[in-house]
């Protein structure tokens, strides 16, 4: 555990000085719902998308924060592999995290759509999903992402939606659950569109929905708003 603590560390060291965007969240989960009393309050996101000629590369690392220090980590990264052109590419992906997260490797296509000025866009996977040491490891994903940016960049609506099969046993009810959805909209409000603003003053605020059912250790349908900021570099 660590090893892993420590790798987990480094490549949040090596994410943030050639990240996109780091933000930070606080969580209304555990005010909302009994069962999520001991869920963390804070967390940071680091994130990178980066294209270059052969594709795309995408990952985040969520840290959760307590007052004792981490007290969790989970990291994505994902490739689009596209030399040929046109919108659709071949996806390889990696997840995995602290806390009893299971190692997990996709492999799938993907459909990307943007406008011509890539104020708005999505993505459509479909996918392959091995879960390591799962009671039944071979498993499907389905993954939508999306962007809007409107109002001449002011604001931005992204965010993503998971939907795969994954046999596992919840804590709250103890019951047993064969699918997992996840889908967590962001709305930013971009503070250097703005009249007055800098435009190198590259911070955001907004909001995170996570609306999940059956996620993790959860049982049913739970939605655990935040309060955030982002930096963009």
């Amino acid at each position: 555990m660590k090893k892993l603590f420590l790798s987990i560390i480094v490549c949040m060291i090596t994410a943030i000085a050639g990240a996109q965007n780091v933000q930070f969240h606080y969580d209304f989960g555990s005010s909302i719902y009994d069962s999520q009393s001991s869920r963390a309050k804070v967390t940071t996101t680091v994130e990178m998308f980066k294209p270059d000629r052969w594709g795309s590369t995408y990952f985040f690392v969520d840290m959760d924060y307590a007052k004792e220090g981490v007290v969790g980590a989970y990291w994505e990264i994902a490739r689009e592999l596209n030399f040929w052109g046109g919108p659709f590419s071949a996806h390889v992906e990696y997840n995995g995290g602290a806390n009893g997260i299971n190692n997990a490797y996709l492999l799938g296509a993907t459909y990307t759509w943007n406008n011509s000025d890539f104020t708005r866009g999505f993505t459509f996977t479909p996918a392959y999903k091995y879960i390591q040491k799962n009671v039944k490891p071979n498993n499907f994903q389905l993954t939508i992402t999306w962007y809007l940016h409107f109002c001449k960049g002011k604001y931005s609506f992204t965010g993503f939606a998971d939907f795969w099969k994954e046999k596992h046993q919840d804590f709250e009810k103890n019951e047993m659950h064969n699918y997992i959805f996840i889908t967590e909209p962001q709305f930013w409000v971009n503070l250097n569109k703005f009249d007055r603003v800098a435009d190198d003053f590259n911070l955001s605020v907004g909001t995170e929905w996570e609306i999940s059912s059956n996620f993790g250790v959860m049982n049913g349908w739970k939605w655990m708003p935040t309060l955030a900021m982002k930096w963009s570099f």
